[in-house]
Parts: structure tokens; sequence; C-alpha cells
């Protein structure tokens, strides 16, 4: 298939889309046909009866549009699919069900989508698979990895986790660093929900094999959110309680980091077998607790430990979220915290309970509720370098850790 380059002739843009659908040809057609940077191509017809034109035809990006539920449709992509090694593929079905969905994962389509499709959708889809295969292809230095570690239940490190990765992923306007955010509680998670986005790690999919786990495959169970954040997170499984093969979770690490910028993952409070090579592979570690004196207790005892049960990797650092500093009257003050934590303690970010519930209901940032909110400040303090040392002026001087090593 003569397709291994972003751009065609000219420096355009060939999109090819094969459809038997009278409706969605006329969509795609009034979709990207108003480019002039864009060939459109489109191939009338069912994908078996049409496999050799879409082999003959030079492209970007390709568009099948197809009943998932025929076998010989199916097999027609399977086909396909071991033909081709160089263009990202969009499946495009009327229906969906599981035993189609865990096909088309093992047959590596970039992506795949179900009807009715927005027209927007189905741009912002084909750029970012064809912008995927791109930066797959380039040599990428591994991400600074940012883990949060929650030391009390109900600290908000999730909210914490979301803020960091979306001010990580807007700490260079000129050019913007690709930050995914992780979730590893596979039991409770709740980035995706907070984000309002569908959770597409499958589990299931990957355990058996994690070997098998690489970009593509990587690439279909990434949930973009509006901002351009990458969320991993599998669908809850709240009456499942078990640890997954820590070679999985080690593999799915080790790949995230190695094709994106920054990775911030939110890390359940339950040691699992995979957590210690988590820790070891992160670059800042931080230790999330509740402003009360069993949260600071807790906290103190948790840095111990990872000290004691880690002796290298990320020195761990403790965060008091929902801070309130009373003049008077009974509670901690700031002091107290830095007295019982010592160099330990890095920051207390404020509580603002109603921006943090309307960003939530909301599926969407802080930044978004109000500009410039305290909350947001505070991480910025805490996450983000001095001007004159950012990463991308630092170049190789940043310390780089792998997750595999620490296997």
């Amino acid at each position: 298939m003569g397709a291994g380059n972003t751009k065609i002739a000219g420096g355009r843009t060939r999109v090819v889309v094969l459809t038997a659908d009278p409706a969605f040809e006329a969509l795609v057609q009034s979709t990207f046909s108003t480019s002039p940077q864009i060939d459109l191509t489109v191939i009338e017809g069912a994908l078996a009866a049409n496999e050799a034109k879409l082999d003959a035809e030079p492209a970007t990006v390709i568009v099948i549009d197809m009943d998932a539920g025929q076998a010989v449709e199916l097999e027609a992509l399977r086909g396909l699919m071991a033909r081709n090694t160089d263009t990202p593929v969009v499946v495009v079905t009327q229906s969906f069900d599981a035993n189609a969905a865990r096909q088309l994962l093992q047959m590596r389509v970039a992506d795949f989508m179900v009807k009715p499709v927005q027209p927007v959708d189905l741009v912002r889809t084909c750029a970012r698979v064809v912008q995927s295969r791109n930066q797959g292809a380039e040599d990428e230095a591994e991400a600074e990895i940012h883990t949060f570690l929650p030391a009390v239940g109900g600290a908000g490190v999730t909210t914490l986790a979301i803020q960091t990765a979306l001010i990580l992923l807007n700490s260079n306007p000129k050019a913007r660093p690709s930050t995914c955010l992780v979730d590893l509680d596979f039991q409770h998670g709740a980035c995706a929900d907070y984000l309002d986005l569908e959770p597409r790690l499958d589990l299931k999919e990957i355990e058996p094999r994690p070997e098998r786990l690489d970009r593509q495959l990587l690439e279909v169970m990434l949930s973009y959110h509006a901002s351009g954040l990458a969320v991993i997170a599998a669908p809850n499984r709240p009456a499942e309680m078990r640890s997954f093969d820590p070679d999985m979770v080690t593999r799915l690490l080790d790949l995230v980091s190695s094709h994106f910028n920054y990775v911030v993952i939110d890390t359940p409070r339950t040691w699992f077998s995979w957590t210690d090579s988590v820790l070891l592979g992160s670059n800042k570690l931080y230790v999330v607790s509740e402003m009360t004196v069993p949260g600071l207790r807790h906290a103190k005892q948790l840095v111990a430990a990872i000290r004691d049960r880690l002796q290298e990797g990320a020195h761990p650092q403790v965060v008091i979220n929902r801070f309130e500093q009373r003049m008077f009257g009974a509670g901690l003050r700031k002091n107290d915290i830095a007295q019982v934590l010592g160099q330990n303690f890095a920051a207390a970010i404020p509580n603002n309970y109603q921006l943090v519930r309307e960003a939530i209901d909301r599926g969407v940032p802080l930044e978004e509720v109000k500009k410039g909110n305290n909350i947001t400040a505070a991480l910025k303090k805490l996450i983000l370098p001095p001007a004159d040392k950012s990463p991308a002026l630092a170049g190789g001087l940043a310390k780089k850790l792998t997750l595999s090593w620490a296997r």
C-alpha cells in the first residue's frame, strides 16, 4: 500500500474513504472536499469487494465504513491490516459490540467510531491518528513522570492529578508538550468520570500477553479530552478486588513514557505488586494527605515506608490538600504541618470546594470554571520548574528515569 508519508504529492493530505452508505458518503464529501489541502478519494461499496482498490490508493489516512457484524467484512479488514503497515486506518460502524471491539483491537486499527458520526469528530480523529503515527516514527525521549499517591482515603488525589496534567499540557504555549494522564486505580478510578470521558483501556485484551501492547494498540485505548490531554483509564470494577500482572502495568507505562513528554499517574492507596516499579520510575512523587492530625501521621509514615522499601527513586514529597489557614481558633496551621513533616512538606493546596465540585460536575478543568484560581496557582508553584530551567531549555540535563529498570 503506497502510503508511508503524511503528505502526498504537493504537500497535500490524502484521505481515502470506503463506504456503501450514500448518507455517509455525502457527509464525507461535505466535510473534506472544502479544504484545498486535502485530496479526498471515495471508493463506493463493501470492503470485501474493494480490497484491491484500497491497496492501489496512496493515502495519508484510510476511513472504512463497514458492517463489523459481518464475518466476510472482518476477514477482509484483517487481510488489509496485515498488508498495511504504514497507513492509519479508522473504522466506522453502524453498530458495535464487545466481540467486534476485541477483533478491531487485535487488528490494530488506529481508531473506531460508531454512527452517527459528527463531521468535527471525524476530522479530529483522522488528524489525531496521523499525528500519532508520525510521532511514533520519531525518536522520543522518556517522559517526565509525576506520580500521586494517597496517604489517606478521600484526599483528592484524582483532582490534583488531573489539574497537574493540564498544567503540564499548557506549560509551553509555543511547543505544546504531549501529556498523558494514567489512572491506575482499576477498581475505583475516577479520572475518566471527572473529565466526562469514556474509559477505553481494555485490561482483558492486554493482560494475557502484555508484549502485544504496542503504539498502535495503545492509541486505540487512549481517550482524549477536548483540551488535548490523553487519558488512559479502564472501566471500573467495583466488585472485583484483584491485582494485575506487574508485567502488564510496567509494559503499559514503559510504552506511555516513551511516547509522551509528560506522564501523570493517579495511583491507588492499596500497595500492589507493581507499585514499587511505578514509584521507582517516577521523576516526581507526591504523597497526598489531608489537613488532620491522623492525615499528617499517615503521610509521615508512608514517606518513611517508601524510603525504607525503595532505596532509590524519586524523593517523596507531601502535599496537603484542602488546606485552610485559620487566623484564630483551634486547628492546624501551616507551621504545625511544616514542623511535623519537616523537609518532606512540599505544598499546601487551598480548599475551594465549590470550584472543584463545579469542575467535576461539568467535566472541565478548574481554569475553565475560574481563570487564575487559587488551586491552580498553588499547583503551578509546586509542579512547574523556574522559567529559566524549563525542560525545553534544560535539554538533556533533566533527570529521566525509565520504568523498565525498576522491574
